[in-house]
């Protein structure tokens, strides 16, 4: 029973960088042909735009290198998935409309997030293994991120390119004959569907909207999975050390 205790966080910890590592990597791979594609931006400022999260990551991991041992690393944990929730969460909101400064503040609170989930993360996993395991354990640790990055590329990229299809068909439904807003003298001069130009314009529109709506959704994803994984944060054990060091400190 001891030996299954003390593996338990490992285990935990395991799960939770896979997830981690689906979530971090997969909204990169979003976000660059978010900017590229749908908003135009050229490949130097969707950089600049995006560095702000690495910022946050920095920012937070230095302010959580401080906190580990004086706070429960569960709470910062649970703090880590909350912030990186509310980042997806807002993004599912975006049109390619947003402004460099919305793409810049979320960005960094989804960084932020990170940063409060890489220190205390490692430190919970291998608090209560073995120490002649930690070599294998580390391997392992980061085999299950890396595994997790790919697959949450996949996913999303997967993802995307069947629901801009889905989400095509579904709009193109409401092209018919019937569809009064035709009718109006701005949309028949240039959507108009018995034209090639008009035609063509009009799937162009049709498959922006379908790929906006995609984002959205493989967003929506990403929250979810961060949402999923707090409950997970009640399995991990506190180890026994650190626990009397606090009360201690709280008695003091």
């Amino acid at each position: 029973g001891e030996v299954m205790g003390l593996d338990r966080n490992f285990a935990v910890g395991m799960l939770f960088i896979f997830i981690v590592g689906i979530t971090y990597l997969a909204s990169l791979a979003l976000m660059t042909p978010y900017l590229q594609t749908l908003m135009g931006y050229p490949v130097v400022t969707a950089g600049i735009v995006m560095g702000p999260r690495g910022l946050g990551t920095m920012a937070c991991m230095f302010l959580v290198g401080r906190l580990v041992g004086k706070v429960d690393t569960r709470w910062l944990l649970a703090a880590g998935l909350a912030i990186t929730a509310w980042a997806m969460y807002d993004m599912t909101g975006w049109t390619p409309d947003v402004s460099q400064w919305t793409i810049i503040r979320v960005g960094f609170i989804q960084g932020a997030g990170l940063g409060f989930l890489f220190v205390p993360l490692t430190t919970v996993t291998f608090s209560t293994l073995a120490p002649e395991k930690r070599g294998d354990g580390t391997g392992l640790y980061n085999l299950s991120r890396n595994i997790g990055s790919a697959v949450g590329i996949s996913i999303v990229a997967a993802l995307l390119t069947r629901n801009v299809q889905t989400n095509h068909a579904e709009i193109a439904a409401h092209v018919t004959p019937f569809n009064r807003l035709f009718q109006a003298p701005a949309v028949e001069h240039l959507l108009n569907p018995l034209t090639a130009a008009g035609r063509a314009a009009l799937d162009g529109l049709i498959t922006q909207q379908a790929t906006i709506i995609s984002y959205i959704d493989d967003f929506k994803l990403l929250m979810i999975l961060s949402l999923a994984v707090m409950p997970m944060v009640l399995l991990l054990r506190k180890p026994a050390r650190p626990a009397t060091v606090d009360h201690s400190v709280a008695v003091e």
